[in-house]
């Protein structure tokens, strides 16, 4: 009896332990960092160490709340090389408060509403002869392109990130990681 019960427990314990590591590996790490799908964008992304470019300008922004609320959406998270890839002083420059408003239209220019995963924007693309094209809560276009097995993300401005880390899934959507700023039209 005892034998059975021993057993039980370690079966028990045994599923439960591997049960929990599946939950978990649902979404990928970033930036050293677990990612649960239970919090939402703003909750992961300042866990990040990737982001903390990223995050300091949402919050300059003002788009904290924004991006907490329901959503969904889906947002190509640009990476802190990204940032320090555009020209000296482009980032010192937009989290000055005189330049909110373009601040704003660059940080929406990473986001869409609703929620689009890895294989929704390769299976529209594929579908559309390797292009989906997308328009950003700021209003400017972005287009998914297939090469290969990597997604690329074009800006409006002709520029063109990879999407390095996908499917980062969170309560109130899902965040792909690039490693370019995607830019608007200025």
């Amino acid at each position: 009896m005892l034998t059975k019960t021993i057993r039980r427990l370690a079966l028990a314990t045994a599923f439960s332990v591997a049960f929990a590591g599946a939950v978990f590996a649902q979404n990928p790490m970033v930036g050293g960092a677990a990612m649960f799908a239970d919090k939402n964008i703003v909750e992961n992304a300042v866990n990040s160490a990737d982001h903390t470019t990223l995050v300091a300008a949402v919050q300059a922004a003002g788009l904290v709340e924004t991006l907490q609320s329901p959503g969904p959406f889906t947002v190509f998270a640009p990476v802190n090389s990204a940032f320090e890839r555009l020209p000296d002083g482009t980032v010192d420059t937009l989290l000055q408060p005189e330049n909110k408003d373009a601040l704003v239209k660059v940080l929406t220019s990473h986001v869409v509403a609703g929620k689009l995963s890895a294989s929704d924007l390769m299976r529209r693309a594929r579908a559309n002869g390797g292009r989906y094209n997308m328009e950003t809560v700021s209003g400017a276009p972005l287009t998914a392109v297939l090469r290969g097995n990597n997604v690329y993300i074009f800006d409006q401005a002709g520029g063109a990130g990879r999407v390095t880390i996908a499917d980062v899934n969170q309560s109130n959507g899902v965040i792909h990681v690039v490693n370019r700023v995607l830019l608007p039209r200025m």
